[in-house]
């Protein structure tokens, strides 16, 4: 059984109209949204053997996040610019190379590409993953480049909305 925890970045800032996209960093309520999602993951447990980030800074910010709250060293977390660009076939390809030992990743990127993605994978597909959404899917093999071809299930899906707090 393998299992991959998809995460969008956070929210981040248009704020700096000449600041290239790759460069964007989130914002405040970027952070408290994705602190909420660390908080979820912490209470129940949830680990993960690695976690791998587009490059992109808003993205790797989120990542950061997300492995402190977790306990997943922030110095393991993988970086890979094929997460960045747009398609499924990048994500993929990025799977792919995950070692067999390791049987659950987190994947910190972009939409289009993980709603697409996810929606692959789900019977009941989702509109839009938002910012700082995730979503958890198990997959009925222990080959990380079968996962294409193998029966799925979703685990969970959470977003920050549904662990509103009522300070923000």
């Amino acid at each position: 059984m393998k299992t991959i925890y998809i995460i969008r970045h956070a929210k981040s800032s248009w704020d700096t109209p000449n600041l290239m996209d790759h460069q964007r960093p989130i914002i405040e309520k970027g952070i408290k949204r994705t602190l909420r999602i660390g908080d979820y993951l912490a209470k129940n447990n949830i680990k993960t053997g690695l976690m791998i980030s587009s490059d992109a800074v808003r993205a790797f910010e989120t990542s950061k996040l997300v492995a402190a709250a977790i306990g997943y060293p922030i110095e393991s977390i993988k970086t890979d610019h094929r997460i960045y660009l747009e398609g499924g076939r990048h994500i993929f390809e990025v799977i792919n190379e995950v070692p067999q030992k390791i049987d659950s990743i987190m994947i910190v990127g972009h939409n289009p590409t993980l709603t697409d993605f996810i929606n692959d994978f789900i019977d009941d597909p989702i509109d839009w993953l938002p910012t700082s959404g995730m979503v958890s899917i198990s997959f009925e093999t222990d080959d990380w480049k079968e996962i294409a071809g193998a029966g799925s299930t979703l685990n969970f899906a959470v977003y920050p909305k549904q662990l509103k707090v009522k300070t923000d």
